[in-house]
This record gives structure tokens, C-alpha cells and sequence, in this order.
């Protein structure tokens, strides 16, 4: 979002699902998308079908890899060497939109001056990708009609993932490919409603609505609207939180539907976090390993029991109903932060928790959903921008301009910048996790679904024939895993999905769970941990 809203005025996705099946080129980059994204990958394939060429990049051989036109297998961490490398080749070769560049962006000249010395053999060197084949990419990518960039958090989880991601906006900003159908640069959320969260401000610096807090404007409608004063400071991110907890500086902390003592890098350290706390909330469906660390657990309804809305990737905003009651003691997340707030400033109470009428002031508050209202969700919702109450919904964005002043993207200067921790002798391989098909993040739900663990039912580790070989593994065997961090036990899973060299873990499992050897190493911008890349030692597990 950090990278997208600098070049753009706006880190949503710009185009809409619906509009995949009609790219002329696809380009997925950092996107395991056939098991991450399942339904987003069905349109790909459909793409594909029609005549579209799909370029795959990826260190891992992923399944998406069966159906692409070029599979570019870049090293962990390379991935603004390779984007750059394929932007001097379009650069080179003439294949740039230059009526675009010139009517809708600026900062051109030095960005093209960056450029120079990332030629594809420079490329190659650094990512391990044929200088040939980055040439074909850039002619494919460049040379399509309308193409669309996919992109997920295998390009943003490094320390310099809002470079990354400037990178691939350069890249669409370059050839002309926004503002139209069927293009666009598209980030694949990692969660059903990570968007929504976005746009209703769990963020530390905005409000509802991508608004700053450090806006004296904008705090002043905010506080007219809410009747009380309000901060223009920014809060931490979540990665700030860690540190400030160890430092005392941060007493308390009230969680709900996340679980960082097992989703976060390097989670030893998070966890010794959460234990210097005088005070922690958490607020979930079951008791997760955070919850297990709190103080007080609120037990919270999930989906199918309270009622709402979600926002999807593509920006569309769509009703969420009750379909049954919460079990037991739980209650929908809204009246249990309702009736805390209550608890704090009894004026509270007499507001509203009713989810539509607190829709409506969202709506009241930021123009992008002006036009919405619960009586316009039914059926398939609406997409935003919808300013207007007659506005049928926005299916891809910057027709016209973009939301920045001068009304213009800008490209961005990326250098070419190494991983926090590269292999070496003490520990000779790259780490580096995802999720796989039948588990969702960390498995707080998908685990406990008998016919889900069943078929992925224990933590493995993919090894590539050549290291196992040389290191005398045998597929299924025990092995120890260690970082700088820690070390976990579990089976391995010989295989060439992974290159030499390259070690690939699954993070849903508590028993031999990923984070315990990733790196907390952060992104200098956006504050996001490097969990795709750190150094590990692989062995035989003693017995």
C-alpha cells in the first residue's frame, strides 16, 4: 500500500477479478496464486485459454508454472533486479508507451537514467535468470495490448518490499497499462478482508478512508463528526509494536482475529513481547497461541455469525449476514468493542452499534463511498470509488487521472538492495514460506477441519534432489532446521519445486512453526518483516 499510494494516490487493487480472463498478458510475480488465491488463479488459467501469454516469476516450480508462457525462476529476493532489468529492455527497445509517460506521469528522465546499468546480463548475475529470458518477458509484457501485473507477499515480505512493489508500478506506468479494463497492477490481499480493514483506517496514520491523521483538516472533520479531540500523531505499525513492548513503552494491547505468536517472523521475540505486558486482550473464535498468552479472552462470533460487510481485493464492498448464532458466550466483534468502549465513557453507550447505521457514517465521511448504502449492497455489491448514490460502482481505476496532486503517477528511482541475511557457511540456504493449498495462515480454523488435516496433516520441509543428495537426506526423514533464531523439527519433502540451494516451509504449523528461524528484519518504509528470506542450516534430526 506504502509503494502503490506514493506512485498512484491510491494502494488498492486497480482493476477487478471479472476483467483477468480478458488480459491479452498476464504477469504474476510473488503470487502462488493456484493455492493462495484459487478462484483468481481460475481466471488466469481462463486467460490463458483465450490466447493470453502468462509470464510466471517465481523461485519455486508453483503449479501456475504448468500453464505460463515463460517461467523467469529469480533467486529469493531479487525481484527489483529482475522488474528493473525488464523495464531497461522495454526502455532499450523502444517499447515504452511514450504518449502516456508524457500525459500522465512525471519524473521520466531520472527513472530511465536509473535504469542503465541493469541490463539483463547485469540481471542475470544477480537473479540467476537468463538475460534472454528477460528480454522475451519484456517483449511479451510490453508488447500485449493490455496486460495486468498479480502480485502478492512474496514480493512485499523483504526489506525492501515497497521497492518491490514501486518497481512493478513503474513497470505498468511504463508501458501504459492503468487506467484501462483488463490491465492494471493488482495486489492479491492475503486475507477475505484485509482490504476493508484498509479502508476503514487499522492503519496508524489515516482515518477512514486513507485520510492523515496529521491533516489539520481532516482531524478537525474527524473530531466535528465524532465530538471528541483527537491525536494528529501517527500510531506504530504492528512490527513497531514488538520493540516499543520491550522497551516498556508499550503497557497494554487489545488483539482481535490475529494471532502474531505464530503468524509473526521470528516469533521467540514476539512472544517474550506479549509476556512483558502488563495487560493483554485478545479477542477471537478460538484460543489461538495468542490467546493462550492474554490476560482476558472476549470470545468473538466468526463470519457466518454476525452481520456487515466485507471488502474484497478488487475494492468490492459486499453485505455479510448471519447465517446462524454465535455459540456460547460470543458475541459479534462490534458489540463486544461497543460494550468495552461503554465500560471506558458511559456516553458511548447511547451511540449506535447497529452495523448499518455505522456504514452510513462511514459513508458520510469519505467520498470514495459516498454513494453507498445497505440498500445498494444486495447481490454482488459495489466496487469504490461509487461517490454517488446513482454511481454504479468503479471496475478499474485512473481512467481519467490519478488521486495525487497534479493528477499524475510518478515513476520512482528503485535501487538494487540485498536481503537483511544472505546464506553462508554456518548456514549454507535461503529460507523461504508461504502457505499450501489446504491450510489458511495459521490454521487457526483450517486445522481444525478433520477432512482439510487429513490430507495435510504435518509440518515438511521441500529440499531439492541435489542438496538432499549431498547432505545423504532421504525423502520423509527427520530433519533439524535451524536459524539464528531457533530451530524446529520436521519431515522433509525431496523435491524440484525448489532450487538448489533454496528451502521452502509451510508456516501453518505450531509443532515446526516457520517463524521460529525468519528474520524480524524490517522495511525501512513500511515496516513489514522480511519473513521470505533468511539464512538456515538443514540436518539429519538426531534421534
Amino acid at each position: 500500500m506504502a509503494g502503490l499510494a506514493t506512485k498512484f494516490g491510491s494502494g488498492a487493487m486497480t482493476n477487478s477479478v471479472e476483467g483477468i480472463s480478458r488480459n491479452k498478458a498476464l504477469f504474476v510475480i510473488g503470487s502462488n496464486t493456484t493455492e493462495n488465491h484459487p478462484i483468481i488463479a481460475l481466471r488466469m488459467k481462463e486467460a490463458v485459454a483465450r490466447g493470453a501469454q502468462l509470464i510466471v516469476a517465481d523461485p519455486r516450480r508453483i503449479p501456475l508454472v504448468k500453464f505460463a508462457t515463460l517461467w523467469l525462476r529469480h533467486r529469493p529476493g531479487t525481484d527489483s533486479a529482475l522488474l528493473n532489468a525488464m523495464m531497461q529492455v522495454i526502455i532499450a527497445e523502444g517499447l515504452e508507451d511514450k504518449d502516456f509517460i508524457a500525459a500522465r506521469t512525471e519524473g521520466f528522465a531520472e527513472f530511465a537514467e536509473s535504469l542503465v546499468k541493469f541490463t539483463p546480463e547485469f540481471a542475470e548475475e544477480v537473479t540467476g535468470v537468463p538475460a534472454e529470458d528477460i528480454r522475451r518477458a519484456a517483449r511479451i509484457y510490453a508488447g500485449a495490448e493490455n496486460a495486468g501485473i498479480y502480485y502478492a507477499m512474496g514480493i512485499t515480505q523483504h526489506t525492501m518490499g515497497t521497492n518491490n512493489v514501486m518497481a512493478v508500478g513503474n513497470l505498468a506506468m511504463l508501458t501504459g497499462n492503468l487506467g484501462k479494463d483488463a490491465a492494471g497492477v493488482n495486489p492479491l490481499r492475503g486475507q477475505n478482508n484485509v482490504q476493508g480493514a484498509c479502508d476503514m483506517g487499522c492503519l496508524p496514520d489515516v482515518y477512514p478512508g486513507y485520510q492523515k491523521v496529521a491533516l489539520p483538516a481532516v482531524q478537525a472533520k474527524f473530531e466535528k463528526a465524532w465530538g471528541k479531540a483527537l491525536s494528529p500523531r501517527p500510531g506504530l505499525t504492528a512490527s513497531e509494536m514488538t520493540g516499543a513492548m520491550l522497551e516498556g513503552k508499550l503497557r497494554g494491547l487489545y488483539i482481535f482475529g490475529e494471532n502474531p505468536a505464530l503468524s509473526d517472523p521470528n516469533m521467540a521475540h514476539s512472544i517474550k513481547a506479549f509476556n512483558a505486558l502488563d495487560f493483554l486482550v485478545v479477542q477471537d473464535i478460538f484460543m489461538t497461541e495468542t490467546a493462550e498468552l492474554a490476560d482476558v479472552v472476549l470470545p468473538s462470533a466468526s463470519f457466518a455469525e454476525k452481520n456487515g460487510t466485507f471488502t474484497c481485493s478488487e475494492r468490492r464492498v459486499q453485505r455479510v449476514r448471519a447465517a446462524v448464532s454465535p455459540p456460547g458466550q460470543a458475541r459479534d466483534d462490534l458489540s463486544i468493542i461497543h460494550a468495552v468502549c461503554s465500560r471506558i465513557d458511559p456516553a458511548a453507550a447511547t451511540s449506535s452499534a447497529a452495523p448499518a447505521e455505522i456504514f452510513a457514517e462511514v459513508a458520510a465521511l469519505w467520498p470514495n463511498m459516498a454513494g453507498m448504502g445497505y440498500d445498494r449492497l444486495d447481490g454482488d455489491g459495489l466496487q469504490w470509488p461509487c461517490p454517488t448514490a446513482d454511481n454504479p460502482g468503479t471496475p478499474f481505476l485512473f481512467k481519467d487521472s490519478f488521486p495525487r496532486e497534479g493528477g499524475k503517477a510518478v515513476f520512482s528511482v528503485v535501487p538494487h538492495v540485498l536481503s537483511d541475511e544472505l546464506p553462508d557457511s554456518e548456514y549454507p540456504f535461503v529460507l523461504t514460506t508461504g502457505r499450501e493449498l489446504f491450510h489458511y495462515h495459521t490454521g487457526t480454523m483450517t486445522r481444525k477441519s478433520k477432512g482439510l488435516d487429513a490430507v495435510a496433516h504435518e509440518p515438511f520441509i521441500e529440499i531439492n534432489p541435489s542438496d538432499a543428495v549431498g547432505l545423504g537426506i532421504k525423502d520423509a526423514e527427520m530433519l533439524t532446521v535451524s536459524s539464528r533464531r531457533g530451530a524446529i523439527r520436521l519431515k522433509a519433502r525431496v523435491s524440484d519445486i525448489v532450487p538448489a540451494k533454496v528451502v521452502f516451509i509451510p508456516f501453518h504449523y505450531k509443532e515446526a512453526a516457520a517463524n521460529m528461524l525468519t528474520s524480524d528484519a524490517l522495511d525501512p518504509i513500511c515496516k513489514i518483516m522480511e519473513a521470505k528470506v533468511c539464512a538456515v542450516r538443514v540436518e539429519k534430526a538426531a534421534a
